[in-house]
Formats: C-alpha cells, structure tokens, sequence
C-alpha cells in the first residue's frame, strides 16, 4: 500500500515539476526575482522528495531525461554565455581562430565575419565582447559542431550544444552509476546530481559545459578505479580540455599512484610521471590547431581577469574586502586576488602531501574538499561552478553542496536590478546556510581532514 501510494505520489509531483520547468523554461526572465524564488523552492521540493522516497533506477531514469528535454527549444534565460559560444564556434567554421580576435573589433570596424554577428554580439554583451575567449580547445569542438549543424540560426544552434549537454549527462549517469557500484554504493546516489534543478536548469537550460567537463572527469576516475591509467590520463586531459579546473586536481594523484598497503612503492613513480605527461602532452595537442605566438598570451590575459577584475558572489573575498577599506579604501581585489589563489595552492599541497588518498573515494574526497576552498575565497563565484562540488558530492559523505546548489539562488537577486547591483545580505543568506550546513557535516563525519 506505502509504495503504490510512493509510486503514484512521484508521478504526479514528476507531471508537476515537468510543468514547472516548461514554465521557468519559456517564461521566466531571470530579472523576475520573486518568481524565480517561488519556482527554485517548488521544484527543489520535488527534488528532495525524489531523493528520500528512492524509486527504481528506471523510473528515475525516466526523470532524468524528460526533465532536460523539456528545455530543448528554449533559449537560455539567466545566462548571456551561449552567445559567445556561438560566436567562438561559427568563427571556427568561417576559418578565424577565436582566441586572436575580439568580437567588439570586429562589430566597430563594421566587419561581421560570421552570420547574425550584431545579434550574437548584442546577446553577449559589450563586457564578454572586450575580452578574448578563454574557453579550453574541447569546448571549442562543441561550438564548432553547433556552427557545422545550425550556422544561421541562434536557436538551431542552441539546440545541438544542448542536445551535447544532455548526452554527456547521460554519460555520467552510466558511469556515475557504475563507479558507485564498483565502490560499493547505492548507484541510485547519482541522481543526487542528475534530477538536482539547479544542475538540470543551469547546464541543461542555460547551456554550461561544466556537464561535458563532468562526464570526462567520471570517466575518468572510472578508469583509474579499473586500473586503467594510460586511457584515464587521456580521458582527464578532455576534462581538462572543456573547463580548467580539473588542473586544480592534479597534484592529488601522488599518493594513488605511489602508496600499496601504506607503503611506499617508488617504482610506481615512474606510472605518476607518465600519467601527467600524458595528460600535459594531450592537452598541447588539443590546442595545437589553434596555436599562434599571441595565444597563450591572450589566453592567459583572459583567465587572469578574473582573479584581477571580476567580483561576484564571494564568500570570504567580500570580508576581507571590506576589512580591507577600512586600512586601504580601494582596489582590495588586487591583492587578495592575488593571495588567494597561492592559499588554495598551499592547501592543496597539504591535503596532497598529508591526507591519504589512496583509493578513489579518499580522492574524490580531497577534491571536494580542495576545490571547495578554492570557491569559498575567490574573487568571483559564478553559480554553475557549484555543479562539479555536487558531482563530487556523489561519492563522498557530504551534502553541503546540494545545500549551496539550493541557496545560490540568492545570488540572482543581482539581476533584479538594472544595472545589476547585488544585496550582500542575499549573499549573507546564502553563505550563512552553506556554512552552516557545513559545519553541521564535519562535526557529524567527524574531522574530514583527517590523515
């Protein structure tokens, strides 16, 4: 009686949130606040009841892919990015490498290199259009191949790179799924990412590549779980490839690689040093088709912006910050963007050095921790990068970062305003629940950090 009452409760709060996000879909504008809040709480409700009332492996499989093919035709509502992606990809195809060339050069020497420019360049807007692209090579593949499909049509283009976005979550789920199993976990612990709206809206709706760095990642540490660290080096290399911050990870492996039964076993150095320069060696061949001597110069100008110039929803930077006006009165961001960076630098040589990271769990575990320190003290903490901590979530004892997926809907209060100006008590709120929530789990696991 209990699981057909489960059984029919979950199809009718999954017809709901299939609604629901048809709606926040094709109706909402991300300048809607107050609605956008009703909506993220309503569909988290569904979410939190698909994870506590466990249905099949099928049925949440189902969910899966129906709540992300709803967003099919729809173009993104709360982010501008997927225009540039447009952009990068139809300048492939036209035969201009993306990284030497500013759109807004283009758009005031009245060039238009590539179909629907003006448009694509009005979309992005004039900040994104200032800078080059800083988007890896992998990345750029998947915007050649929405510019190959639909080189004329926004929306035609929008479709293919969704439609990549949803294939590569598909691909965590099998093996995300079968990683989970292979560590003695319930697979049905994936869908803790999979059916999360925060994932579904931000990746799927909005079209951020984090999910295709994510399916690599996974599947890579699948491999490396199998033993197969020549194919996981090159698989972690496209992780790489898409978005950067599985560079953070490297260090790491150290101990994976060179400790057997608490020992020491230095003739598995040599598989470590092989293991990176594989993945160095394939990540220069993945930018080899786009290599000039002013690409890593643009490049890294580009990346560099944003520990120099860019501030948006931080955590300790805005302390920090504002202890820091009180001494100096301006420009903190140059020195703690700069100090920043060479802390999280630090702590991941601890955790490397003095945590044991001998099996893939413990791993999973360090980059959960790392990265995590690494967003609670930078300069700008854009809401799409909390997918990769909730992944990582997935095979640790931690929940805190479904908690940050749930409350960094605060952070949109900013886009209420024109020009968008954010309310740091929103912030205040949002931090105030991750650590809070935090807190609450390392007492309860007991010294996370321990080695």
């Amino acid at each position: 009686m209990w699981y057909l009452f489960k059984k029919h409760a979950a199809l009718v709060i999954g017809i709901l949130s299939s609604f629901i996000y048809f709606f926040f879909a094709y109706e909402i504008e991300r300048t809607q606040f107050n609605i956008l809040l009703i909506v993220w709480f309503l569909l988290f409700w569904g979410y939190f009841y698909f994870i506590k009332y466990t249905l099949s492996f099928k049925h949440l499989c189902i969910l899966t892919v129906v709540f992300r093919v709803i967003f099919l035709l729809a173009i993104p509502n709360l982010s501008q990015d997927f225009y540039r992606f447009i952009w990068d990809g139809r300048m492939i195809y036209e035969g201009l490498n993306p990284y030497l060339y500013l759109p807004e050069t283009f758009i005031n020497s009245g060039e238009l290199p590539i179909p629907q420019a003006k448009e694509l360049y009005n979309g992005m807007g004039a900040m994104n259009g200032s800078h080059y692209t800083n988007y890896p090579p992998i990345n750029q593949l998947c915007f050649f191949i929405a510019a190959i499909i639909s080189n004329k049509s926004i929306l035609g283009a929008a479709i293919v790179m969704r439609s990549l976005i949803i294939i590569a979550d598909i691909g965590i789920l099998y093996f995300g799924s079968k990683l989970l199993k292979n560590l003695d976990k319930n697979r049905n612990l994936i869908f803790i990412y999979l059916l999360n709206p925060f994932i579904i809206i931000e990746l799927t709706g909005n079209l951020h590549f984090e999910a295709v760095m994510l399916f690599f990642l996974i599947w890579s540490l699948y491999l490396l779980q199998k033993r197969k660290w020549i194919l996981s080096a090159i698989v972690f290399a496209l992780s790489i490839s898409v978005k950067l911050i599985p560079l953070l990870f490297l260090p790491l492996f150290l101990k994976w690689f060179v400790i057997e039964n608490n020992k020491i076993v230095w003739k598995n150095l040599k598989q470590l040093i092989s293991f990176y320069l594989i993945i160095i060696g394939s990540i220069l061949l993945f930018f080899l088709p786009f290599f000039s001597e002013t690409l890593i110069s643009n490049y890294t100008n580009s990346v560099g912006l944003w520990f120099r110039n860019f501030e948006f929803n931080a955590s300790f930077y805005y302390l920090f910050r504002e202890i820091g006006y009180l001494f100096r009165g301006y420009n903190e961001i140059a020195i703690i963007g700069k100090i920043a960076p060479i802390l999280t630098v630090i702590f991941l040589l601890v955790l490397t050095f003095f945590k044991k990271n001998y099996s893939i769990i413990n791993l999973v575990n360090s980059m959960l921790i790392v990265l995590s320190f690494y967003y609670f003290t930078t300069t700008t903490m854009h809401p799409w990068y909390i997918a990769t901590l909730v992944v990582l979530s997935v095979f640790t004892n931690y929940r805190y970062p479904v908690i940050w997926s749930f409350a960094v809907i605060l952070s949109y209060q900013a886009y209420a305003n024109t020009p968008w100006k954010e309310n740091l008590w929103f912030v205040f709120i949002e931090y105030l629940l991750v650590y809070g929530f935090l807190i609450y789990e390392v007492v309860k696991n007991k010294n996370p950090l321990k080695i």
